[in-house]
């Protein structure tokens, strides 16, 4: 049979260009909406996160993600919870490994939080309600609890557990967030130091005689540190 004309494959003339079909778009979803808007997180920091930024990264308007998202403040609270998935908590919970299983808590969240540029000032406004970060919170309280901790003083000690190891992870991102704008933070703190040395001894003789003990200790150090501490006092109010 003879091909009809309109079935001959035609050259395409070479004015005109090649028009390729642009590969299908994934369905918009809650889903797929905080997984890119964690991206432009960990990218550009919690300032570059909103409707409009993830809705344009989408290449949609930002009217068709309230569909699935009231706001950007729920925005906010879905990505926290998603990434609060990823802390990792000991296989088995033992009361009397109680102070060893709560550091441990705390630093896999401090590492966690701290990869995601500065999640944690969502989490430092936030009290937990999804089931990511409750886990954590129902974790860390049945460790108190099984070993003598009394229950107000335990839930008082999640709340101020969680604050430190926010606050800390906020400190890490900003200055993480310097080092890349160029900051030469081995100059700075060096500065200090010798700002430190040069304070009037008669006016500052504390500051001015332990300015190695002022300033020694990288971020990790200092955290456990801190962690030490907390602990310590918590262990007092154990119930023997």
């Amino acid at each position: 049979m003879t091909k009809k004309s309109t079935d001959v494959d035609m050259p395409t003339l070479p004015w005109r260009k090649t028009r390729n079909s642009a590969p299908p778009k994934q369905p918009l979803g809650q889903d797929l909406i905080v997984e890119t808007a964690i991206r432009i997180l960990d990218a550009e920091g919690l300032e570059g996160v909103s409707m409009r930024r993830v809705a344009q990264e989408l290449g949609t308007g930002p009217a068709s993600l309230y569909a699935h998202v009231s706001n950007k403040d729920e925005l906010l609270e879905l990505m926290l919870e998603r990434i609060a998935g990823e802390i990792e908590l000991p296989e088995e919970l033992d009361p009397a490994r109680w102070q060893e299983q709560l550091k441990e808590i705390a630093r896999n969240s401090q590492r966690v939080w701290t990869s995601h540029a500065d999640i944690a000032k969502v989490s430092l406004t936030n009290i937990p309600t999804g089931p990511n970060l409750l886990r954590i919170a129902e974790a860390m309280l049945t460790l108190m609890r099984g070993a003598g901790v009394p229950d107000q003083v335990a839930a008082w000690a999640l709340d101020w557990l969680s604050m430190y190891i926010d606050a800390d992870a906020i400190e890490a991102s900003m200055y993480t967030a310097k080092l890349k704008r160029g900051f030469d933070l081995e100059s700075y703190f060096a500065g200090i130091k010798d700002y430190f040395r040069r304070l009037p001894p008669e006016r500052f003789p504390n500051i001015s005689s332990i300015v190695d003990s002022l300033t020694a200790g990288d971020g990790d150090e200092r955290f456990e540190f801190g962690l030490d501490v907390f602990i310590r006092g918590l262990a007092s109010y154990v119930e023997k």
